[in-house]
């Protein structure tokens, strides 16, 4: 799984936010192990407290058992809707989830074989509370936030890039701007992060 990431200092600030006795969950982890998480993989590498695969539901936790979820790169691999109802399920109310995810435009899409699921900044607002979509019947568990939402952009050679992705996060208006017209092309993006809230 792709662990690469310009938007890891938002991840490190959402982390820093939470309390230091918050129960936290790294679903997916790979190599990026975090100390005082429970850090939980599908490969038995060193630094894993649990070894589960995603694919199997339900997950070994208890009910609202977390305060806060990351999943990073992760959703684009599996069958992430009854992902995200396990995850709703064991985290506390006004617990928070961070995803990150590669942006429909990535290239990161096409070069791992195991990604299975392409996403627009606007795919995960099915599942929050009054959503503005008008299907919130859809599903049988929503989220009650959605706390924050950017697009990311590959750095390196590309230093427009930077100017890019300040401009396509200036609000939700210009984002949906950015994927519904030629910018999308012109300037592809790398990735998503979300924090959404139970």
């Amino acid at each position: 799984m792709n662990r690469s990431s310009n938007s890891s200092y938002d991840i490190a600030a959402a982390d820093a936010s939470v309390g230091n006795d918050a129960q936290r969950l790294n679903l997916g982890c790979g190599k990026d192990i975090r100390s005082g998480w429970i850090n939980l993989d599908v490969a038995r590498l060193p630094g894993v407290n649990v070894v589960h695969d995603l694919k199997i539901l339900p997950l070994p936790f208890q009910d609202e058992q977390f305060d806060y979820v990351l999943a990073k790169d992760i959703l684009e691999h599996v069958d992430y809707i009854p992902l995200l109802r396990e995850i709703h399920r064991i985290l506390r109310i006004g617990g928070q989830l961070c995803i990150q995810v590669p942006h429909f435009t990535s290239v990161d899409n096409y070069v791992d074989p195991t990604h299975q699921n392409r996403f627009s900044i606007r795919t995960l607002d099915f599942f929050v509370a009054n959503n503005g979509t008008g299907r919130d019947y859809y599903f049988d568990f929503s989220f009650r936030q959605m706390k924050h939402k950017h697009i990311g952009f590959a750095r390196g050679p590309l230093f427009y890039n930077s100017w890019v992705e300040a401009f396509i996060n200036l609000s939700a208006r210009t984002q949906k701007y950015y994927e519904m017209t030629f910018l999308r092309s012109l300037f592809p993006a790398q990735n998503i992060l979300m924090y959404m809230v139970k």
